[in-house]
Parts: structure tokens; C-alpha cells; sequence
């Protein structure tokens, strides 16, 4: 009677596991790094909910700016440094649809970049 209630149990832990592990890959959408410099004129493919990272180098993370030409796809986020982390600027992806994005930088005599964000829907 011991050994059945015993493999029950382990079975029911097994299932648990392997569901969980499931979601856990389902969910997560790793973010697509580029260097600011790298934009211009390129066109980043995105999933709804994915990020791109936008790597500044050596200009301060804060020092750029972004219009997004339709907020309704896509939404720029500026860069910014706490106590303890620096992040980088960059957009997430909101609704299927295509948008231009334009950073700009604070520092003179950077130019404007100009790049398209695509994003799609999660398969």
C-alpha cells in the first residue's frame, strides 16, 4: 500500500514539474540587444511583450530620447541608473503592426537615428 501511495505522489510531482517547465519556456521572450550606431536605417523584428535593447557604448544611457511614430505598436523607454543597475533605452513591443522609431541624443553632435520596429504576433 506504501509503495502505490508512494508512486502516486512521485507521479503527481512529475506531472507538476513537467507542466511547470512548460509555461516556463512559453512565457519568456528574451530581449534583442543592438548598438545604438547599429540602427540606422535597419528594420528590428520584434514579438508582442519582446524589448530591444538599445546598447549606448559609451554615452550616457540617459542621454537619448525616442518618438515612436505609432505608440499603439510600439513605446520607447529611456535609459536610466539607480543605486545599484544601469538600464538601457529601449522599445518594447505593444500591438502587431509596424512603426518608425527616432533616437535622438542629448550630447551634440550625435545624429538622429532613424530605424523600423516589425513586430508580430507570439506563436
Amino acid at each position: 500500500m506504501r509503495t502505490r501511495a508512494l508512486s502516486a505522489v512521485v507521479a503527481g510531482v512529475f506531472a507538476v514539474s513537467i507542466a511547470l517547465s512548460g509555461c516556463s519556456q512559453n512565457n519568456v521572450i528574451a530581449p534583442v540587444t543592438m548598438d545604438a550606431g547599429d540602427l540606422q536605417g535597419e528594420t528590428v523584428e520584434l514579438i508582442v511583450g519582446q524589448v530591444l535593447n538599445i546598447n549606448t557604448g559609451d554615452l550616457p544611457v540617459d542621454s537619448y530620447s525616442g518618438e515612436v511614430a505609432d505608440p499603439a505598436v510600439a513605446e520607447f523607454v529611456p535609459g536610466h541608473t539607480d543605486d545599484t543597475a544601469t538600464f538601457n533605452p529601449g522599445v518594447t513591443a505593444l500591438s502587431v503592426g509596424s512603426t518608425e522609431v527616432v533616437l535622438s541624443n542629448s550630447d551634440g553632435g550625435i545624429q538622429d537615428v532613424t530605424f523600423t520596429v516589425e513586430v508580430t504576433e507570439k506563436k
